[in-house]
């Protein structure tokens, strides 16, 4: 049975690690480099970056912050944020990701999706999907959270995966910052139409959140932020915690 994975990620701004509630309201959370270093030590399976306004700035992703990032860590990196091109993905490989995440790329140009897949493999294109509710559907938001589409939340993870995505990164938004639990609802319904992994963020609030979440929805990962970066659950601590629940997780 493959492992569950523990993935800390850092939502950057302006070159600093920042975390809000429900994608606003940002506060700083410390120093990205060193955050990296701090959770590679602890036994994160991997780490996720995300340059948060890079799409609604129109810029492109901060390299020379990911070239720092990926020298102080031995874990895979995937890297998120301003990416709309295949020179824009050339430039994220050269400094040091091992995956790349695309969200409001994606859904404006579906075919970058296939692109990146066909030069570089599926395993190393991570389709994130910001999701919430609108009119009682969940909905995919571009642009940051900013902007909501019409697009079903769950159509839209089984085209990603048509197009040649290798991964999910499911975001829920009504969850995001709040501690109160993962939305284990939209992850299950998301997990049991595709069939490549999902990774579930968005509402970690304790560790017991993360046991629900695996227990209940069939994911393959749990990504959280502000538990970790704010010292509330170690990754090693919770890592044993699960274990004592047959939850096959890599120690």
């Amino acid at each position: 049975m493959l492992k569950k994975r523990i993935i800390p990620c850092l939502d950057v701004k302006d070159g600093r690690t920042v975390k809000g509630v429900n994608f606003v309201n940002l506060r700083d959370a410390g120093d990205a480099v060193e955050l990296a270093r701090r959770y590679a030590a602890e036994g994160a399976d991997e780490l996720v970056f995300l340059d948060i306004t890079a799409t609604i700035e129109k810029r492109k992703t901060l390299v020379s912050l990911v070239e720092k990032v990926a020298r102080a860590i031995n874990i895979p990196f995937t890297v998120g944020g301003g990416i709309k091109s295949m020179d824009d993905v050339e430039a994220i490989i050269d400094a040091g990701a091992d995956k790349i995440s695309i969200n409001t790329a994606a859904v404006n140009n579906p075919q970058l999706i296939t692109e990146i897949a066909s030069r570089f493999g599926s395993q190393f294109v991570v389709v994130a999907i910001d999701t919430g509710p609108v009119n009682g559907e969940w909905k995919v938001f571009i642009n940051g959270g900013r902007t909501p589409t019409s697009i079903s939340t769950t159509d839209w993870a089984i085209r990603a995966e048509k197009h040649g995505a290798g991964e999910i990164l499911l975001t829920s938004m009504s969850s995001d910052g709040t501690r109160k639990g993962f939305s284990t609802g939209i992850t299950r319904k998301v997990v049991e139409n595709i069939n490549i992994p999902v990774i579930a963020s968005g509402g970690a609030g304790s560790m017991e959140d993360f046991r629900e979440l695996f227990l209940t929805t069939g994911c393959s990962a749990a990504l959280a932020a502000s538990i970790f970066h704010y010292n509330d659950i170690s990754i090693g601590e919770l890592k044993r915690y699960l274990s004592q629940f047959n939850i096959p997780i890599r120690l």
